[in-house]
């Protein structure tokens, strides 16, 4: 059996040039395929919220939401590495309280790192973290959970504000992140700070200049019809495939052609 991948892994492939493959996912049976697939990080996200629960933002989340989910990739992965996202309102508490809900996810769900959305605001938060040995995988640009003061699902960094988004980026890796989801931003930008740091960054709507790249699983098969951003390419049109299979099940059904004599047990 293949060992699991660790935090040391990571700096290592940013060294070796070898891009990083990130897929988002929530359960065990996705955990498994995309684990036999080759995903280096499996990544439990509060978009949750959104793909599986059916909310508008990933701000209804819990904390016990995300260890229940992160229990069922931990489960369904052998090698991947896995993090899961600190929910909403956690890492604008004390640092304590962040500590303590880390701790919790780690020794509940079996995660290797934890999440965390934010730059300089939150560093205090991550530093706080790392010093005590808890990996944490940062989050900058466009963060969904400031969807409110952002006014929406925007591109971030454009213009004046990329300075920002630099600092942010260099703010977190100052604190101890091991890594830098670098999303919602212009390419020259990522690129820019993919060069200037030197903790790998995993890119979603970022551009190619990134040490790795993140897609949700249900966005890249092709099952949310939501919110379909610019950056997403859909590798299967997964939700038409399933209302095909469903409807000739349906028909089946209703016709008395399903099941059949193979399909049923002998006495």
């Amino acid at each position: 059996m293949s060992s699991r991948l660790t935090v040391l892994d990571f700096p290592r492939f940013k060294a070796e040039r070898r891009p990083i493959v990130c897929v988002t996912a929530y359960d065990y049976t996705f955990a498994r395929l995309l684990d036999d697939a080759g995903v280096d990080l499996l990544l439990v996200g509060d978009s949750l919220g959104m793909v599986v629960q059916g909310h508008d933002t990933t701000l209804p989340v819990t904390l016990d939401h995300m260890i229940y989910h992160t229990q069922a990739v931990v489960r369904g992965s052998r090698k991947a590495f896995v993090a899961c996202d600190l929910p909403f309102g956690l890492c604008h508490r004390a640092p304590d309280v962040v500590l303590e809900a880390s701790i919790r996810v780690l020794k509940e769900s079996g995660a290797q790192a934890v999440k965390v959305e934010g730059g300089v605001p939150v560093a205090e938060a991550i530093r706080a973290l790392t010093t005590r040995h808890i990996p944490v995988l940062a989050h900058v640009g466009l963060t969904p959970q400031s969807v409110h003061a952002f006014g929406g699902f925007k591109v971030q960094g454009r213009g004046e504000a990329a300075d920002k988004v630099l600092a942010d980026a260099i703010a977190v890796e100052q604190a101890g992140a091991f890594a830098v989801v670098l999303e919602g931003i212009p390419a020259r930008l990522a690129r820019k700070i993919s060069e200037r740091l030197t903790i790998p960054t995993i890119g979603i709507g970022a551009g190619p200049g990134c040490d790795g790249q993140v897609l949700v699983v249900y966005d890249l098969l092709g099952f949310y019809d939501g919110i379909k951003p610019k950056f997403v390419k859909r590798y299967l049109e997964g939700s038409q495939l399933v209302r095909q299979a469903v409807h000739q099940f349906a028909d089946e059904v209703r016709n008395r052609s399903f099941p059949v004599d193979e399909h049923c047990f002998s006495e």
